[in-house]
């Protein structure tokens, strides 16, 4: 079983940025629980991040084949990013939306998402905790389907 983890635009600089809403914990301290996560549930998973919603499109169009379910925590393309969601939308495998923080105690603009229609589900709020929470979701429902 192999679950891609995609981290959208200023992710790369968890652990600086905002740590109010982000938490403290850098992307890489975050890939490496992730890691510990997969290895505990016997499943293999890819991370990539990038900050350019065409690079997250091209990842997803060229990995998502040999995949079986995603796992995007989109950034701000959550609020506007209409072609990562067609490409989201495109996959047939189930995605899961996470985010760090908790999208609808924030500011307006952020407590919609364009990623939440074609995703199994969504997650948010919990921290670094969004993530692994995610990932026992997925291997759980990838499971049940097979």
């Amino acid at each position: 079983m192999r679950i891609l983890i995609i981290h959208g635009p200023n992710l790369n600089q968890l652990g600086q940025r905002d740590t109010e809403f982000y938490g403290t914990k850098t992307l890489e301290e975050i890939d490496a629980l992730l890691g510990d996560e997969a290895m505990a549930l016997g499943i293999d998973i890819d991370t990539f991040q990038s900050n350019g919603e065409g690079e997250l499109i091209n990842l997803i169009q060229k990995e998502a084949p040999e995949a079986h379910g995603i796992i995007v925590n989109p950034g701000a393309l959550t609020h506007y990013g209409l072609s990562l969601r067609d490409a989201l939308a495109d996959i047939g495998i189930p995605v899961i939306e996470v985010h760090l923080s908790n999208i609808y105690a924030r500011e307006d603009f952020r407590r919609n998402s364009v990623i939440a229609p074609v995703a199994k589900g969504q997650i948010s709020g919990l921290g670094w905790r969004s993530y692994v929470i995610a990932l026992r979701a997925m291997a759980d429902e990838l499971r049940e389907q097979s």
